[in-house]
């Protein structure tokens, strides 16, 4: 029996992300695979994988390991829906099927990353992420960011794996210069 292409991903990644413990040579080795994805996505995005959500961005759950190592999500975006400003707390490999997906960066210039509060962010650099893009990021030890689509833009599907069940992450209040960690919901699939 001839595998389907997201099973063989899965496989493909956790092999590398076995093979590689550190995560910059986890997303190095797993991006490659992610590419390939995109191209194949069509056979086997179903429906539910594709819901939007009218309030906010739409987080499919498409695949989440049994021992939480690996999550795989189809993320919906509409026009004007933005993530809060976060962290992942894991390196995550994350390619944009449709539309153009805007990511925001942000810079942590505090000393003790450690701590949740006095934290100093300032605005980084911006990447705008067309379809077939890959790109990814690691723990450094936060990859503070934004992510979302413009109100004036088409919606944005993307495909995002992740080194864990990504079901919780740091938000940042820039006016309170503090962070807390929240829980994040998702569709099941």
């Amino acid at each position: 029996m001839v595998e389907s292409p997201l099973q063989s991903f899965i496989d493909t990644c956790r092999a590398c992300a076995d093979r590689h413990p550190e995560p910059a040579d986890a997303v190095s080795a797993i991006a490659p695979h992610m590419h390939a994805l995109l191209e194949t996505a069509g056979s086997f995005l179903k429906p539910e994988h594709l819901r939007a959500d009218p309030a906010h961005y739409a987080r499919n759950a498409i695949y989440i390991a049994p021992d939480s190592s690996l999550s795989l999500f189809a993320i919906v975006w509409t026009p004007g829906q933005w993530t809060p400003i976060h962290d992942h707390g894991s390196w995550g490999v994350v390619g944009v099927l449709r539309g153009i997906l805007h990511e925001r960066s942000f810079i942590r210039t505090d000393v003790d990353r450690g701590r949740d509060e006095d934290i100093d962010l300032h605005r980084g650099g911006v990447l705008l992420l067309t379809p077939g893009t890959v790109t990814s990021f690691v723990p450094n030890p936060d990859h503070i960011h934004i992510t979302g689509v413009p109100e004036d833009a088409p919606p944005v599907v993307s495909l995002h794996l992740y080194g864990r069940n990504m079901d919780s992450f740091h938000i940042y209040d820039v006016a309170t210069r503090s962070r807390q960690r929240v829980n994040v919901e998702h569709n099941e699939s």
